[in-house]
């Protein structure tokens, strides 16, 4: 079963993805903000990670940039689910080593199809 890390500081959203994730057959791990994200990641290794941008303590952009520094995370797929669809944004993403964009509200097979493509 593949392991995915749920990131966000809404308990709505996080509900929300990890319902949609765990009825896909997925185990999912949610933390609230990328300060305790970055440290579960540390204890335990994903197949992907799913990160809000907007957070308080760490946001998700620093969280990329932190995981991206870990040997266990350089090759993990890190995606950002976010109500963030400027570019600017998007470059920074991409920059800090996102593998992709998902902009909320999202819908769940999207979620499911983008999922499915960048997890071996």
């Amino acid at each position: 079963m593949k392991k995915i890390l749920a990131v966000d500081d809404s308990a709505s959203m996080r509900q929300m993805v990890g319902f949609t994730l765990k009825k896909a057959g997925f185990d999912v791990t949610e933390a609230r903000d990328g300060s305790e994200a970055l440290s579960i990641a540390k204890q335990q290794g994903f197949d992907a990670v799913i990160s809000d941008v907007n957070m308080p303590i760490m946001d998700g952009i620093t969280l990329i940039r932190e995981l991206r520094n870990l040997p266990n995370y350089k090759f993990t797929p890190l995606l950002m689910l976010t109500t963030e669809s400027g570019l600017e944004k998007k470059t920074e993403g991409k920059a800090a080593g996102a593998t992709g964009w998902i902009v909320k509200p999202f819908n769940p097979e999207q979620l499911l199809a983008v999922l499915k493509k960048v997890i071996r």
